[in-house]
């Protein structure tokens, strides 16, 4: 048996999409012939008819288009097969597909004596054998099967078959493999049979573009004769994918005047049918452009690689000119490399015409005016500009300088960031009396540098004259503030000192007069007149009033003017300090066990409001302890500090003991204070004192209390 050539069995890839009512059934929809020979020329002329296809959809052929597997032959509509270029080898096999809305069919174009074309079906089908051709005759014939996608309804149809010559009575044919007994399952089936291939529904080759299946001989009981021999299932592309923008949105930026043909930016598209045909290869064109003034063509896009490019003079790619510096351009790509039959998508690629900086800004007038009071501060002139350049950029926004008129540094300027204005400010009080009238000269430039063939002119400065107005200024205390030291507790009555206020209208003959403002101890007088400060109580050092020795006092200074104007001194006095205070104890209560061991009593502490050497060390002793009496001793611990104890156990009671403290004044002060000793029970961890008795006092202390009880008699 002489093995099936691969092209044999290709006229029954052909199928007929019947939509055909019960008036056409005189009429077969598709080629009326689907095989044609063709003899092997010397070579393909460009345009020259090779031969004539006839279909019919039995409706009239209306929007009737065909396809060639091969890029270089096309189908005319009146059915004519010519060649796009000159050419010699175009392979063994063409195929016709023909389609309208109605019917659909494909031929097959056998080329005798032509040669194969390495790679050119895998490329136009994306076929690929899973495996070599084998060597080995085998009795199972298959050859690859092409499937056009998007195939409408009757289902199933045959699609190709399967020849075992030497099959044995009784065998039955099996296919399996991805899109039989794999997922997707179901799309193909074999007549077990007569070893005819089908295929159950309509298939999308952007899915899935081919069909690994497998076909093998089995007996009845199921097991393999011969095989599995590798089927392939080709899906032929057909142009049902729009293209599409998907890296949207689409903006460029081209700076004004840029020479023509400066690319802006790239628009690519994709298209999901089969990048080897017509189907995906795509060209590009601008179907609108908005604005279209000053010309409806300013840019050009390259059909093939989507480049944007500028057309126009870089005269006409002015910002400043321009009504409006963006762009919105309509972009189309369309496959079947941009003929009329080819599908389109659309995207719209918006351009920004970028300012650079080509205009220098300009003061609106050479001179401006200002009127400030004496004294205050903040804005006081807003000076204006103009510039053509883009307001969003550093080619518009200004930078102002005052270069001369202000050496003492009393002015500043400021950019206004939303009007684009300098804000001219007083930063330091001006003085009418020293100057009336001050000329202020002030560049502006911009933040970003000008373009090498513009420069800034004359009108890049301006002048602003400024008029100081006298006001009634507040007099003014020297030296501010005032401070004197003395003595806490000198008489009443004794003058601290003579304020000083001088009034700064010197041009102004004015009189003052000072008062009393703030005196929290009230403690000062002032004369109105001569403005001399002495005291009306004694000054205390230790005064809550008084903080860290210093008392301070605001007095006011009034003019004569119309209306008055008032200023404020202070005068701060530093108190000395004398030894006016007495020390006093801390703890005035103290608790013992009756049956204590640690005759130890307490710690008793002194202190002293006065200041060093006023202060410690102190002197501590019992006032007046009898002999019989003495059973307390006090013993010093530090300066500052002495021990309390007993010399003795005492019973359960209150006692209270005389405690005399003496501070190292010249001359020294001494305080006594009672201090209050419990004698407690303390037995098995508890301490009572609640049943200490009635308190007891030493003998010196019965005999004083006694002494103040006949006094009062």
């Amino acid at each position: 048996m002489q093995p099936a050539t691969p092209l044999v069995l290709c006229v029954l890839l052909s199928q007929v999409l019947l939509l055909t009512s019960a008036e056409d059934l005189d009429c077969t929809p598709g080629f009326q012939q689907k095989v044609f020979h063709i003899d092997q020329p010397a070579e393909f002329i460009e345009d020259q008819a090779i031969l004539n296809l006839t279909f019919s959809d039995c409706k009239g052929n209306d929007k009737l288009h065909y396809e060639v597997s091969s890029p270089y032959f096309r189908v005319n509509t009146d059915g004519s097969l010519v060649a796009l270029r000159n050419i010699t080898a175009v392979g063994k096999t063409l195929f016709v597909h023909a389609r309208t809305p109605h019917a659909e069919d494909m031929a097959e174009l056998v080329i005798v004596g032509g040669k194969d074309i390495q790679g050119s079906l895998q490329d136009i089908f994306k076929f690929a054998r899973t495996s070599p051709v084998p060597r080995q005759k085998r009795s199972i014939v298959v050859s690859p099967i092409l499937i056009p996608e998007n195939q409408r309804q009757p289902f199933p149809r045959d699609v190709g078959k399967v020849v075992d010559s030497d099959r044995p009575e009784g065998s039955k044919f099996r296919l399996t493999g991805k899109g039989v007994d794999q997922e997707p399952k179901g799309i193909f089936r074999i007549n077990e049979n007569t070893g005819s291939v089908s295929v159950t529904r309509n298939l999308d080759r952007e899915t899935i573009a081919t069909y690994q299946l497998f076909v093998e001989t089995v007996d009845v009981n199921g097991r393999t004769l011969e095989g599995p021999v590798p089927l392939e299932v080709i899906v032929i592309d057909q142009n049902d994918n729009r293209p599409i923008f998907r890296e949207g949105p689409y903006i460029g930026h081209v700076m004004e005047g840029s020479p023509t043909g400066t690319t802006v930016m790239r628009m690519t598209a994709f298209d999901a049918d089969d990048p080897a045909t017509d189907n995906a290869l795509l060209r590009y064109n601008i179907r609108q452009q908005t604005p279209d003034k000053p010309s409806p063509n300013m840019f050009y896009i390259d059909p093939e690689k989507g480049d944007i490019v500028t057309v126009v003079s870089p005269a006409l790619l002015d910002r400043e000119t321009l009504e409006n510096p963006k762009y919105e351009l309509i972009i189309e790509a369309q496959d079947m490399a941009g003929l009329d039959v080819g599908l389109t998508g659309t995207a719209t690629a918006t351009i920004m015409i970028d300012d650079k900086n080509d205009h220098s800004p300009k003061f609106t007038k050479k001179e401006f005016q200002a009127t400030v009071e004496e004294g205050a501060m903040g804005v006081i002139v807003n000076l204006t500009v103009e510039d053509k350049d883009d307001p969003t950029t550093g080619a518009w926004r200004a930078a102002y300088t005052i270069i001369n008129g202000n050496p003492g540094q009393s002015f500043e300027i400021h950019t206004n960031p939303q009007t684009n204005e300098g804000m001219l400010s007083v930063v330091k009080p001006l003085d009418y009396e020293i100057s009336a009238f001050h000329t202020l000269l002030i560049k502006v430039e911009n933040e970003d540098p000008l373009v090498p063939d513009v420069s800034y002119g004359s009108s890049s400065t301006a002048t602003v004259h400024i008029t100081v107005l006298d006001v009634n200024e507040s007099p003014v205390f020297y030296p501010d503030p005032m401070m004197v030291t003395k003595q806490e507790n000198i008489s009443v009555g004794s003058v601290l000192l003579t304020v000083n206020a001088t009034d700064p209208d010197s041009l102004q003959r004015q009189t003052i007069r000072y008062s009393v403002y703030k005196d929290p101890a009230g403690w000062l007088n002032i004369n109105p007149i001569n403005g001399t400060v002495d005291t009306t109580a004694l000054l205390d050092r230790e005064s809550p009033f008084v903080h860290n020795s210093v008392y301070t006092a605001l007095f006011l200074a009034t003019d004569s003017g119309n209306p008055p104007a008032t200023g404020t001194g202070t005068l701060l006095i530093t108190l000395e300090d004398v030894n006016d205070n007495a020390p006093f104890i801390y703890p005035t209560v103290a608790e013992v066990c009756d049956d204590a061991k640690n005759l130890s009593v307490v710690i008793l502490g002194a202190t002293d409001k006065d200041l060093h050497p006023n202060t410690d060390p102190f002197k501590f002793e019992i006032h007046k302890q009898t002999v019989p009496d003495k059973v307390w001793k006090i013993s010093k611990i530090n300066n500052t500090h002495a021990l309390v104890s007993l010399l003795q156990n005492l019973n359960k009671a209150n006692y209270h003991l005389p405690i005399m403290v003496t501070d190292s004044g010249k001359p020294p002060m001494t305080n006594i204070t009672d201090l209050r000793v419990q004698v407690c029970s303390c037995k098995n961890s508890k301490v009572d004192c609640n049943a200490a008795g009635a308190p007891h006092f030493s003998t010196a202390t019965a005999l004083l209390l006694s002494l103040f009880s006949l006094a009062r008699l």
